[in-house]
């Protein structure tokens, strides 16, 4: 299959996930959003591996996909402790933070 159509999946995805982030107000798809786009970004950087024939694009990935795995653990941990003391999800929510 050419790598054209991985790139163009992947370009896809991003916008989808950019989408989602610009027009949700529920922090959770905002989150869904974000992971979107890291999943876009880690697909491009393995297409861009394998058209080099190396593998310092599938490390890369690699690495991308743990931080990820962190910032869910964090960022799902956040979220929930505002849905438990404001019972919404919204992003506007937080405001009670800023005083």
């Amino acid at each position: 299959m050419d790598q054209n159509y991985y790139l163009i999946l992947s370009a896809v995805v991003f916008a989808i996930g950019v989408g989602g982030f610009l027009t949700r107000r529920s922090a959770l798809v905002v989150f869904m959003s974000i992971e979107l786009m890291l999943n876009a970004a880690n697909l491009a950087l393995v297409t861009f591996a394998n058209a080099r024939g190396d593998l310092a694009g599938q490390v890369m990935a690699f690495f991308v996909m743990v931080v990820a795995a962190a910032e869910v653990v964090v960022g799902l941990a956040v979220i929930i402790a505002i849905v438990r003391s404001q019972r919404t999800a919204s992003i506007d929510a937080p405001s009670w933070l800023r005083r």
